[in-house]
């Protein structure tokens, strides 16, 4: 059973906070945010619940005091609602989230779980990153699912090495970024990292693109031109899309690869490369090895070793700490003051089977962080067919034309308290309003919630 410390220095309102807690969770108590410090000696708590005014020590000082001895454990603090600014201030201090008085407990339960979860997930990967060891970097990569462990314990050995790597998945699903860190630890780090799309080249522009011209070689080439393999020699050069090549720019790779030259269009020069290839593709290589259309060969060549990415669906663990990477980052981006996202929100994330995998998730967040209004991400931030998939799209389609913004606000709110069974809490972050607004419209709208 996780533990939570509630630091308050009103009596009743701790023993209110204890009262509702203590069936989930396990609770000790503090009468003021000097005693937060030495509470935590035993090192058994899970999270921290603290009151932002209290008489000795207030919230934020509180949060300095604990990062400055060392406990980054998650910290939610209560402030009044008129006091919502000094919150933030908090968040930028080091908490969590933040709630405001009066404490709706269903919502708190809410926020506590949620930040409990996300905690997990964290410390799951910072486990991950040290049995890898500091001196493994994969920066950008994140995940702490079974899937992605087994991807990265296979980078961790694959990178050192001077093997041919073949990187295998969906669309979006991240291998550029594979590549990118295969050679960031790989022995070439300190040479060129130069990428190639054969898909994104015609042919002819392709074989130009990898192994040079010389002047005159077709028309427009009216200099001589290196190709992407000399400029990559001495580092590592990534081919996406290699499923795509012709049989005849297929031929040409296998030779760099045999024998390590290569000659540019239109010249019988014959240049030394010294690369390590990665390459990509989300097609069934050995399909096109059967029908003919890519040389085995060249597949064998490649295929040395394989490096398989899992799509998003796969690794549903993975996708809340992926959606709030991607909340900060366009949320400071954008400028943007965004405390989290919503548990129906996330939900419908979670549940979302992301046929784009993490570039649709990438562009599915930029998009509900411009959106947003509020102070976090809501259902109504997302994508109508992320709502759709998840249910939500039934409140939108029983409100068709025709109605007044009256009617269809009223039955907007009540089929929202329908759907989060009377939470009102809960309903007023989906509509995207204060839970005392929402109050206010249930009567005058007279709905029965």
């Amino acid at each position: 059973m996780k533990k939570i410390l509630i630091v308050d220095d009103d009596a009743a309102h701790r023993a209110m906070l204890k009262a509702n807690l203590a069936d989930e969770f396990a609770v000790a108590e503090a009468t003021d945010g000097d005693e937060v410090v030495p509470a935590l000696a035993a090192g058994d708590v899970d999270l921290v619940l603290l009151d932002l005014k209290m008489r000795r020590m207030d919230g934020i000082e509180t949060i300095t005091a604990l990062r400055q001895a060392g406990h980054y454990l998650p910290v939610i603090v209560i402030t009044a609602f008129s006091s919502v600014d000094s919150a933030v201030a908090a968040m930028k201090a080091g908490a969590a989230d933040y709630i405001t008085k009066p404490v709706d407990i269903d919502e708190l339960k809410i926020v506590v779980n949620r930040v409990l979860r996300y905690e997990k997930l964290e410390r799951e990967n910072a486990g991950l990153r040290s049995r890898l060891g500091e001196k493994f970097k994969y920066d950008g990569i994140i995940g702490a699912s079974r899937p992605m462990r087994d991807l990265l314990e296979t980078l961790a050995l694959v990178a050192p090495s001077a093997a041919t790597v073949l990187i295998r998945g969906e669309s979006g699903t991240g291998k550029e970024l594979v590549a990118n860190v295969i050679h960031e630890n790989s022995p070439r780090k300190n040479g060129p990292f130069v990428k190639v799309n054969c898909a994104a080249l015609h042919e002819n522009l392709l074989e130009s693109e990898l192994f040079g011209h010389e002047k005159g070689a077709f028309t427009g080439a009216d200099r001589k031109r290196r190709g992407r393999f000399e400029q990559a020699s001495g580092g590592t050069l990534f081919l996406d899309e290699i499923g795509d090549m012709s049989p005849a720019t297929q031929a040409k790779i296998l030779r760099v690869l045999q024998e390590g030259e290569c000659s540019p269009v239109g010249g019988d020069e014959t240049i030394r490369v010294d690369v390590r290839l990665i390459a990509a593709t989300h097609r069934d290589l050995e399909a096109m090895v059967e029908e003919g259309s890519f040389r085995q060969d060249l597949f064998f060549r490649l295929n040395v070793v394989p490096v398989e990415l899992p799509p998003l669906r796969e690794r549903r663990e993975d996708i809340p700490l992926l959606a709030e990477h991607f909340l900060r980052r366009y949320a400071e981006k954008n400028r943007k003051d965004l405390r989290g996202i919503h548990p129906v929100a996330m939900r419908l994330l979670s549940e979302y089977d992301w046929p784009g995998n993490i570039r649709e998730l990438e562009n599915c967040m930029e998009r509900a962080v411009i959106l947003c209004l509020g102070e976090e991400i809501t259902p109504a931030d997302l994508p109508a067919h992320i709502q759709a998939h998840g249910g939500t799209a039934e409140t939108s389609a029983a409100l068709p034309a025709g109605r007044s913004l009256r009617e269809m606000e009223r039955e907007l709110i009540a089929a929202t308290l329908k759907e989060t069974g009377g939470n009102r809490s809960e309903s007023a972050r989906i509509l995207g309003i204060s839970r005392q607004t929402l109050l206010n419209k249930i009567k005058e709208y007279g709905i029965d919630a």
